[in-house]
């Protein structure tokens, strides 16, 4: 049985008047990828840290195999004292060398000569990056890589990652990052840590088994035991039902979007019905702009109706804020116009944490200091409405620079939708947020009566959310889409999946004789189209069934040899599904092109 590669037993850490938590066992084998999930406060962070050995812990022992390195990418690196992004990449007597970074840097698109004061959160992040990778760790320890990074960044990552050979453990609030990339999750909740062989992707799913059982064992007991979780207290059942119906009502309000949009994505703004057109709150027509002879926005008309949930979706430096400030009326077009209701009464919330005073008190910031806040019109308690937003109302008397990022991300959102408005403007508002609080907001926006414009590069929280995605590529032109991230990238993927039909079915450049057109499919090609939809459900069965036995918590000690064969027998079908179902998709296009 091959030793981890790292582990503590009896793991403690004492923070503020307490522990934080005590006794924890965990360990980290070859290849593993880990998820590693909490609410915010839990101790995610830190207890990243203590495997990194940052920080001392105050009971347990860590145990390393020699020669191991460990190398950790933290949420918020310091970027003081270093003149430029390289300076910061090759600090360190462990440091990488240049070269290593720069090649890395290069991939990820970034000048790492860049100054390091005035370099942006994306740059930062991507240089982080860079110096993490180029140390070539055996165990890399990630805590919200995501955070900063525009869609074309996220997916190197995601590539780089899945090509990776060593083991790594991920805190993310990006729910498609966790799930397209981690095999097991470790979650640690109110001082205790549980590990289970699912990827984040069964989390959800585990949480609530987890928590309705507890539910179960208490009426049993007739104990008034009282459970943290928020979703618990409300009820699973009724959470679920409630964040169904929220999901049904997105599906009809893309429906209807859908019906307003000519099917090549340009916005229909000659409506039949005048009801329509007075239920617009931002009219774009035609709209034209430059910066430094580089089109932006080309041509681009687009109607924003009362109650809309408008995703903005792109690369860094695509034109996603421009777009944004262009509807919003921070800027002018330089042709076309952009007409706004009167009516209009927006608020943005842009994750400035800086705004708030770190002296002040979070009663101080919700309600001046008293003990009611006006919460669109409505009178309420300040300690039911820090209920609301997750805190315990005790909270009331804490000073903001106590709390943390995602705490104060949180505190943000409660002050700002407490106003009263009708358009809410929200720039990446999911960064430091975690998985809970990402809920929160869903069912927020969802019940939110007025219009969202939203910025993100979460991709999951967009599917969830919006009505209407407006994608762009950096060309000018800009994408209209009913629904969310998910039917965006389709959007972009049908292009390029018929060029590359066309160019397989296109005759030689250069033949050495005149090819006869193919008529159909070759016998193989054609056995192999009918084939392998049954051997892509049985290879879906296999994975299933393995990942079913793997879900014994006590089968890593029992049989360790077991468990590692199931691990890689997973991991070899999941590569043969990946081919099998590209070699389906290609046979599937070619037969479509022949008329088979």
């Amino acid at each position: 049985m091959a030793a981890p590669l790292l582990s503590y037993e009896n793991l403690g850490i004492v923070q503020g008047s307490g522990w934080l938590f005590r006794g924890l066992d965990l360990y980290i084998g070859e290849r593993e990828r880990l998820a590693l999930i909490g609410r915010n406060g839990a101790g995610k962070s830190t207890l990243l840290r203590l495997l990194a050995d940052r920080v001392e812990a105050d009971e347990g022992k860590r145990t390393i195999v020699p020669g191991t390195r460990v190398v950790m990418l933290e949420q918020e690196p310091s970027f003081a004292g270093h003149a430029t992004l390289m300076d910061f990449a090759t600090a360190g007597a462990d440091a990488p060398a240049a070269h290593e970074v720069a090649a890395i840097a290069d991939q990820m698109g970034i000048d790492m000569g860049r100054e390091a004061a005035t370099a942006s959160g994306g740059e930062r992040r991507r240089a982080a990056l860079a110096r993490a990778l180029a140390m070539e760790p055996d165990i890399l320890l990630l805590d919200e890589p995501t955070n900063h990074l525009d869609l074309a960044a996220i997916d190197w990552l995601e590539s780089w990652l899945q090509r990776f050979t060593g083991a790594f453990v991920a805190i993310s609030h990006d729910r498609t990052f966790l799930t397209r990339l981690t095999r097991e999750t470790l979650w640690l909740d109110r001082g205790n840590i549980r590990r289970k062989a699912i990827g984040f992707g069964g989390f959800e799913g585990w949480m609530e088994q987890v928590y309705a059982e507890e539910a179960r064992n208490a009426e049993r007991l007739d104990a008034k035991l009282k459970i943290e979780a928020h979703w618990l207290e409300r009820g699973v059942t009724a959470r679920r039902k409630r964040n169904q119906g929220r999901l049904e009502k997105l599906h009809e309000m893309r429906a209807q979007r859908a019906a307003m949009l000519a099917p090549a994505g340009a916005a229909r703004l000659a409506l039949a019905k005048d009801d329509v057109k007075t239920k617009s709150v931002i009219t774009a027509e035609h709209v034209n702009k430059s910066y430094g002879g580089r089109t932006i926005i080309r041509d681009f008309s687009f109607r924003v109706q009362r109650g809309d949930r408008i995703g903005l979706v792109g690369a860094n430096g695509a034109g996603k804020t421009t777009l944004l400030k262009l509807l919003t009326g921070e800027i002018s077009p330089d042709s076309g116009t952009v007409t706004r209701a009167k009516t209009l009464d927006g608020i943005v919330i842009d994750q400035q944490r800086a705004l708030l005073q770190p002296e002040k008190r979070v009663r101080d910031i919700l309600a001046d200091g008293g003990d009611w806040i006006e919460v669109r019109g409505v009178k309420k308690h300040i300690k039911g409405y820090l209920k609301d937003f997750l805190f315990d109302p005790s909270l009331s008397e804490a000073r903001v620079g106590t709390l943390s990022g995602g705490e104060r991300s949180r505190l943000l959102l409660a002050r700002e939708f407490a106003r009263e408005s009708n358009l809410l403007v929200l720039d990446e508002p999911t960064n430091d947020l975690d998985l809970e609080t990402l809920d929160l907001l869903q069912e927020v926006i969802a019940d939110y009566e007025g219009t969202v414009l939203l910025v993100s590069h979460d991709r999951d929280f967009l599917d969830r959310t919006v009505t209407v995605t407006l994608g762009l590529d950096g060309s000018g032109t800009v994408d209209i889409v009913a629904g969310g991230y998910a039917e965006w990238e389709a959007r972009r993927k049908a292009p390029a999946a018929a060029a590359k039909s066309a160019a397989r079915s296109a005759p030689s450049a250069a033949p050495v004789a005149a090819a006869q057109p193919k008529k159909k499919l070759s016998y193989k090609d054609q056995r192999d189209l009918d084939l392998l939809p049954e051997q892509i459900e049985a290879m879906d069965a296999a994975i299933a069934k393995a990942e079913a036995e793997l879900a014994d918590p006590d089968l890593y000690v029992r049989n360790h040899k077991r468990f590692e064969t199931l691990t890689r027998d997973i991991e070899r079908l999941r590569a043969e599904k990946d081919a099998a179902e590209e070699r389906w998709l290609t046979l599937a296009e070619e037969a479509d092109s022949l008329g088979s």
